[in-house]
């Protein structure tokens, strides 16, 4: 028998005995609402946020609201705001922007989601916007939950 012959039969015989792979590891995954702080542009009103939202909870959000505290470079919450996002299809990605009127971006150090507000659909518990949702930003500003 020669080596190549010899290295399909062993490739044979360990995918056969790996079987098929069970369905519950071929599970989809998590529900998510993905939430982007993509940018922090001074505005004539204060401080524009610009947010990249995608609904991956698998049901429509006729409306979504978020509680966001905002902190000062010295790490002490400057104020809360309530950002709209409005709805939210599933699979779509939307970006929107929120001028926070007398916000310094440059003095802005955190964005900190504190809560949903309204997290509004058919197909979705109320709870699910947060804790579905995942943060991540394209800025210096650190952003999460």
């Amino acid at each position: 028998m020669n080596l190549t012959t010899s290295l399909r039969l062993l490739t044979s015989a360990l995918a056969m005995s790996l079987g098929p792979v069970p369905a519950w590891a071929q599970s989809a995954p998590a529900p998510a609402l993905n939430l982007e702080l993509n940018a922090a542009q001074p505005s004539d009103k204060g401080c524009r946020l610009t947010f990249v939202v995608n609904n991956a909870l698998g049901a429509d959000l006729s409306k979504a609201a978020f509680e966001i505290a905002l902190f000062n470079e010295a790490g002490v919450v400057d104020r809360l705001a309530v950002l709209d996002f409005k709805d939210l299809p599933t699979g779509k990605t939307k970006v929107t922007r929120f001028d926070l009127a007398g916000a310094d971006c440059g003095k802005l150090s955190r964005v900190l989601i504190n809560s949903a507000t309204e997290c509004a659909s058919s197909g979705v518990e109320p709870a699910a916007c947060m804790r579905g949702l995942k943060t991540t930003t394209k800025t210096a500003i650190a952003f999460g939950v």
